[in-house]
């Protein structure tokens, strides 16, 4: 059964994205746990082993609600002739497996032996969604995963961008500008957003241009920096990030060390928010 098909309505002609759903209702968050992960293409460094059945049972630990993921294989015939363990499914449904009802994923980057990009898991259902192509230069694939999620007894659906921004500087000030235009054109101001993901910025240029459209940062929130999330052993850069607007940030940690290092080059982050009542 394609996916694509399923809500081909909500798609531009010149991007592709992938939802599948087993939702079933369920309850109101009094809060919300969020995370978000660049998961490494769910290899181990050098790709020596697959990690990405160690990578699934980490993500339960966490108990969150939504996660943003970065680097997810929807398919890779290298990998799975290298692994004996690789799955036979999309990373993301793999992943999502039983616990996240509904999953969706747009590829970012595509080339001969397969394609990755970004997904998002949730346990509320996704009402739409949409992969939108952010790259600017010839060398990097990088897009955004916008997807609208419904939670229960709350008026607007909760938007949701899960991002993978360039390595280049340049690159990245252009892209947010493009995540800029997209949240304005798409997200009503009224509406609780999330912005997650691997933003590359390591010189920290990201924060000024999403505050003027009122994002703030989990972490400075609380009073604190960006995490640091870069290399996940023993982190200094700044490089992942949760930034919310509409809701209350409640709490917000890393996910670094011990096993979690063993998962990816990065660490996760996650975050407990809170819808105010209106």
């Amino acid at each position: 059964m394609s996916f694509v098909s399923r809500i081909s309505n909500y798609f531009s002609p010149d991007t592709e994205a992938a939802a599948s759903s087993g939702f079933s209702k369920s309850r109101a968050p009094a809060s919300l746990r969020v995370a978000t992960y660049n998961i490494h293409k769910g290899v181990s460094a050098f790709n020596r082993r697959s990690v990405v059945h160690d990578l699934r049972e980490q993500l339960r630990t966490m108990q969150a609600d939504i996660v943003f993921l970065q680097e997810v294989v929807g398919n890779n015939d290298r990998h799975s002739r290298r692994h004996a363990d690789w799955p036979k499914t999309p990373q993301h449904e793999f992943l999502a497996d039983q616990h996240w009802p509904v999953s969706a994923y747009g590829k970012n980057a595509i080339y001969e032996h397969g394609h990755h990009g970004n997904a998002i898991l949730s346990a509320f259902p996704i009402l739409r969604c949409e992969q939108v192509n952010i790259s600017t230069n010839r060398i990097e694939q990088r897009g955004l995963l916008h997807a609208e999620i419904a939670l229960p007894d709350v008026d607007e659906p909760l938007h949701c961008v899960c991002i993978h921004l360039g390595l280049f500087g340049r690159s990245r000030l252009k892209q947010i500008d493009l995540v800029k235009e997209r949240i304005a054109a798409m997200v009503p101001r009224s509406a609780p957003l999330i912005v997650a993901g691997d933003f590359n910025d390591w010189r920290r240029r990201a924060g000024d241009p999403l505050h003027e459209i009122e994002l703030r940062e989990v972490f400075e929130t609380l009073g604190g920096n960006p995490a640091r999330s870069f290399p996940a052993r023993l982190p200094i850069l700044h490089l992942d990030r949760i930034y919310v607007r509409g809701l209350e940030v409640n709490d917000a940690r890393v996910h670094r060390g011990g096993d979690w290092a063993k998962l990816s080059d990065h660490a996760a982050l996650e975050a407990l928010l809170t819808i105010p009542k209106r």
